[in-house]
Parts: C-alpha cells; sequence; structure tokens
C-alpha cells in the first residue's frame, strides 16, 4: 500500500506531460496542414504588401514632397505586391486580394471552401500592418494633425489608411472607375499567368505584376485611389474607425466605404468573362488546324520480305559458254563479303527492334 502510493504522485506529472505533448503534435498536424499554411501565407503576403504600400502613403502625407510623390506611392504598392507574390506565391498563389480569390473560386481554379481561408488571412494581414503602420508612424501623425485626427480637410490622415474618392468624383462614378481598375487589373493577371498564351517568363511574374499595379496607378489612380482590393481597403478603414478617425471613416464620400468592396468582386468577374471569351478559347486554335482533314485514311507502309543469300550458301550452278560438249559445268563463285544489302533489318537493339517491328 505504501508503494501505491507513492507510485501515484509521480503518474500525475507523466500524464500532464504526455497530454500537453500530444496537444504540441495536434497543434504542429495542424500546423502543417495544407488550409492552414495558405491561410499563413495570404497573411504574411499581404502583410508584406500592405506594409510597404501604407508606409509609402504616410511619408508622402506626413513628411510632403520631401519623403514622398504619387509616383513614391505606386512604386511602394507595387513592389510591395512583388515582395508578396515571393512571400507566397508557390504557396497560395499570393493573391493577397479576395476579388482575385472570388474569381478563381468561380473560374474552379481553386475550390470555395478555400475563399472564407484566403480572405480571412488577407483581411488579417491587412489589418495587422495598419497597427504597424500607425505604431511607427506614431510620433509624425501627432505632429502633424496636432492630436486632431481627421477624414477630410488640410490636415487629413484618414487617406493614409483607406482610399477615398476625389472631390470631383461622384459615388456611381466612383462603382464604375473601380469596377473597371479591377476588372483591368483580372484580365492582365490570366494573360500573365495563362501557360497556353504568352505567360511571363519564368521567374518573372512577381516583377511583371508589380508594374501592372505600378501602370494601374500612374495612369488611372487619381480618380479613387486605385483599391481595386477589398482586403486591402476594409480591414484598415475597420483600424482607423478604433484608433481616433470614428465613424466618418465609413459615412464619407457619401458612405464610400462599400464601394471598394462590392465593385472589385464585380469587375474581377468582369474582367475575368472578356478573357476568356476574346483570348481565352483561341489557346486551342493551334489544335484545330492540325486536324484539315479528319477523316482522312493514312496509309500504312507494305510489309515487305527481303530474301538475302547467306555467304554460306553453297555455290550457285550456272551454265557457261566455254563447256565442252554442251554439258553445263559447275562453276565455283568466290565468297565475298555480305554488301549491305545482305545485311539483316532485324536489330539486336531492344529500343530499335521495338521500333522496327512497329513500323516492319
Amino acid at each position: 500500500m505504501a508503494q501505491q502510493r507513492n507510485v501515484q504522485p509521480r503518474s500525475q506529472p507523466l500524464r500532464r506531460l504526455q497530454a500537453s505533448s500530444d496537444v504540441m503534435q495536434r497543434m504542429q498536424e495542424v500546423l502543417r496542414g495544407d488550409l492552414m499554411r495558405e491561410f499563413l501565407a495570404e497573411f504574411i503576403s499581404t502583410y508584406v504588401m500592405m506594409v510597404f504600400g501604407l508606409g509609402s502613403v504616410a511619408q508622402k502625407v506626413l513628411g510632403g514632397s520631401d519623403y514622398g510623390t504619387y509616383l513614391s506611392i505606386n512604386l511602394g504598392f507595387g513592389f510591395g505586391v512583388a515582395m508578396g507574390v515571393h512571400m507566397a506565391g508557390g504557396i497560395s498563389g499570393a493573391h493577397m486580394n479576395c476579388a482575385i480569390t472570388f474569381t478563381s473560386c468561380m473560374l474552379g481554379q481553386m475550390p470555395w471552401k478555400k475563399f472564407p481561408i484566403y480572405t480571412m488571412g488577407q483581411c488579417f494581414g491587412s489589418f495587422l500592418a495598419s497597427v504597424t503602420i500607425y505604431g511607427l508612424y506614431y510620433e509624425a501623425l501627432i505632429w502633424y494633425t496636432n492630436g486632431n485626427l481627421t477624414v477630410t480637410g488640410p490636415r487629413a490622415t484618414a487617406g493614409i489608411f483607406a482610399t477615398y474618392p476625389a472631390s470631383h468624383m461622384t459615388l456611381w462614378r466612383g462603382f464604375i472607375d473601380e469596377t473597371y481598375l479591377t476588372g483591368l487589373l483580372q484580365l492582365c493577371l490570366l494573360a500573365i499567368t495563362d501557360k497556353k498564351n504568352s505567360p511571363a517568363l519564368q521567374g518573372t511574374h512577381a516583377l511583371v505584376i508589380g508594374v501592372l499595379v505600378v501602370t494601374i496607378g500612374l495612369s488611372l489612380g487619381m480618380n479613387t485611389g486605385y483599391a481595386i482590393n477589398p482586403s486591402r481597403d476594409l480591414p484598415p478603414r475597420i483600424f482607423t474607425s478604433i484608433a481616433g478617425w470614428g465613424n466618418e471613416v465609413f459615412t464619407a464620400g457619401n458612405s464610400w466605404w462599400w464601394v471598394p468592396v462590392v465593385a472589385p468582386l464585380l469587375g474581377a468577374v468582369m474582367g475575368a468573362i472578356i478573357y476568356l471569351i476574346f483570348v481565352g478559347s483561341s489557346n486551342t486554335s493551334q489544335n484545330r488546324n492540325v486536324e484539315v482533314m479528319p477523316n482522312l485514311r493514312v496509309l500504312q507502309p507494305v510489309k515487305q520480305k527481303v530474301i538475302v543469300s547467306s555467304p554460306l550458301q553453297a555455290p550457285v550452278s550456272s551454265p557457261s559458254s566455254n563447256a565442252v560438249g554442251g554439258s553445263p559445268q559447275a562453276v565455283s563463285l568466290p565468297a565475298s563479303s555480305p554488301s549491305p544489302l545482305s545485311l539483316s533489318f532485324k536489330s539486336t537493339s531492344p529500343r530499335i527492334k521495338e521500333e522496327e517491328d512497329t513500323f516492319m
């Protein structure tokens, strides 16, 4: 009995250790799962993209022309996208945009069960990037605004984190603008990654996609700030409402907040449909040109047998004009080396023999 009492206290720590090891093993299995890896990949790639992009806007707004220009903002987002593609392109595809993920599910490129996983990863990464930029530029924000965080006006700083339409834009014109820009983005992305068309060279996809984002911003970004991504716009907007800018972030611009959420989804689908109609159907044109006469009957080569005399064969008798008494005289032909024609057509090599049997 004394021994049993001493064993029980020792067994409890062992059981606790075993339970903790089981929990750690289950956590490792979850982290090693495909869905979790894709979630983390979308999270970190979106975080990297947004840190570079929002940081470039913060330097332009808070530092003025000494620390940034409109070009630097576009370069920040463009190269941020390129780094995000390098970060997670081989794991999740580095969508970093729930509109692109939505279209991929519609096209059947990925199952719908991954849509919420990708979207949550993107939104968490974007939200955390906003927190990071707010913390890094907090002193500059307080100095620039004198502690008064505003959404509109000469000292507005909410535009560092989310997009707002220009003063000359109406709500529905902005909706059309965001729809068009996202459709153009999706159209070009399909062209860049379409292996049956003329894709970007291997290893250059990240750079080409980054250049695409820079091009959209430089040529078409003035009206609405080219959000073209719900995952890029909504989480930072939610953060600014919590961090001190208030509910005005949702009411400014005639309640602009829903446009960067809905318009990119519609635009991405339209861009994919346009690509499939105008370009995607021509991918099989080369195969169609090959089948010019589908009912043409192909003639197979006729099997021919070549009889070649062996050099060991007995001498052939032939009549001689010098025969005496008209009787035929046997003439012995000298044994000569076999000519090329006397070589056998059957090869001893298994691969060549297989090809010969197929042809013959």
